[in-house]
């Protein structure tokens, strides 16, 4: 397929302008400030139509196929949640609007919020944060202030070795070390490497329930009696909510802290780098030290406030206001027995998928997963790879999972079927794994090659990592 600038007809126009007709006044602009040339595309409105037309067929989503990636719930999304977040009252809301002319969107925040307490148990929530990530930095700033507000000057945040990366990028940006705590054999924390590395400069512990593996943390309980006895806290990465949704509260679990993925959670696409948000869950006694503003209820009415022992303002304006819609139409829309089996399916579904392909790959943890779970490529015939099993996969129409993560499994494959899979989709997918399988086999070098039947085929991964081309130039 051609680039766009490859199509280009010299003279062709897709729009043409009126006449100007006000006053020709000059204005002083700065020569370097002035373009020579746009150097745009010359061609028709139609050739432009379809050729991004075009494209988009050629992008694989939610909506034209199985996308099994596992740790970042690529789950479909109700097209109503689309509808309720266009309409012209929430797209074409203007961020600076005084809080009496938009009372309608005070009062869907603060109604979320509650929303979030109920299935959490969680105190209070902020929508600020932007993503999970930033939702992340804004527990560990929490963390933070907590300490320094009690005269504690605490350093460390542990991590498990099977958390999202992400865990320790937060904990590191707000200045404290990060100290790695093992995983057992069974998939979850070590107990005692935990206590061994347990001491009174110990902030807290990120942990993610269910964890990478799709494994839950059976110990979770022990776990925060331990951080809390030595008065540390207890932080929830919540990217795997999917699994827990109205069967248990975080809060119940110990947890001090937490973060939601809307996006994920409650449905919102979200591939290619956004939009998300990830809003913050705490307990009393860290409520005060939310984001400022908040949102409170007095009488009918809604309206803004801050306190002074906040971290402060983490965001302009309030968070991703188009991801909150969708997240409050989808609560709405489900309520809390359909919040429920959004779960029991999802986690249904995930061990369906288990149980079909643990006879030909190999099942680093012998356990009944939750929404997700983990094989490798251990004692795959003639060298396959997981990487070669990934490419193969797009030539039988299926996106790849996630893979080679987490990195405690050599060769990972997580998969994440996710609670609106058919069990016909998750059969096709089964048996198209297992048919990679005995490619491998059979013909290895028809995975090794793979794919066959993409627009582009199989690339230098390292070489795109480091020598990324991230602008078209003409030549």
């Amino acid at each position: 397929m051609k680039l766009i600038f490859e199509k280009t007809s010299p003279g062709r126009k897709g729009i043409t302008l009126p006449e100007l007709d006000t006053p020709d006044v000059e204005i002083d602009i700065p020569e370097t400030s002035v373009r020579k040339e746009l150097d745009l595309p010359e061609l028709g409105e139609v050739d432009v139509v379809r050729h991004y037309t075009a494209l988009s067929k050629r992008n694989f989503g939610v909506d034209s196929g199985f996308y099994p990636l596992g740790s970042c719930t690529m789950k479909y999304n109700p097209k109503i949640n689309e509808d309720i977040a266009r309409l012209p009252g929430f797209s074409e809301l203007n961020p600076m609007s005084q809080e009496e002319n938009v009372q309608g969107a005070m009062k869907i925040m603060y109604n979320l919020e509650q929303f979030l307490c109920e299935i959490t148990g969680m105190s209070a929530f902020t929508l600020q944060p932007a993503a999970g990530s930033h939702g992340e930095l804004t527990g560990v700033m929490i963390m933070k202030k907590y300490f320094k507000d009690k005269g504690e000057d605490r350093r460390i945040i542990l991590i498990p070795d099977s958390a999202h990366g992400t865990n320790p990028a937060s904990a590191a940006m707000c200045g404290f070390s990060v100290k790695t705590i093992n995983s057992c054999k069974e998939g979850e924390i070590d107990i005692n490497n935990l206590k061994e590395n347990l001491d009174k400069n110990v902030a807290g512990l990120m942990l993610t329930n269910p964890n990478t593996l799709g494994i839950f943390e059976r110990e979770v309980m022990e776990i925060a009696r331990i951080l809390h006895d030595n008065g540390s806290l207890f932080y929830c990465d919540g990217a795997n909510m999917n699994a827990l949704l109205g069967i248990a509260k975080v809060a119940d679990m110990g947890f001090d802290i937490m973060h939601f993925n809307l996006h994920k959670t409650f449905s919102t696409p979200h591939g290619g780098g956004g939009p998300g948000a990830g809003p913050i869950g705490v307990t009393k006694k860290l409520e005060i030290l939310l984001p400022n503003p908040r949102i409170k209820k007095e009488g009918e009415k809604y309206c803004y406030y801050s306190n002074d022992e906040s971290i402060g303002r983490i965001r302009a304006f309030f968070g991703n206001f188009g991801v909150i819609v969708r997240a409050y139409t989808y609560i709405k829309t489900l309520g809390a027995e359909g919040l429920r089996e959004v779960s029991e399916n999802a986690v249904l579904n995930a061990n369906y998928l288990l149980a079909k392909l643990k006879d030909d790959y190999n099942l680093p943890y012998k356990r009944i997963c939750k929404h997700e779970f983990v094989i490798n490529d251990m004692n795959m015939p003639n060298n396959v790879t997981t990487a070669d099993i990934a490419k193969r996969l797009l030539d039988y129409g299926f996106h790849s999972p996630t893979i080679y993560f987490p990195l405690i499994v050599h060769g990972a494959m997580m998969i994440e079927p996710t609670e609106t899979e058919s069990k016909q989709t998750m059969d096709e997918f089964a048996e198209a794994m297992i048919s990679i399988k005995k490619e491998a086999e059979e013909t290895p070098d028809v995975v090794k090659n793979s794919p066959f039947k993409t627009p582009v085929r199989r690339l230098d991964a390292v070489m795109a990592a480091r020598n990324p081309i991230l602008k078209f130039e003409k030549h």
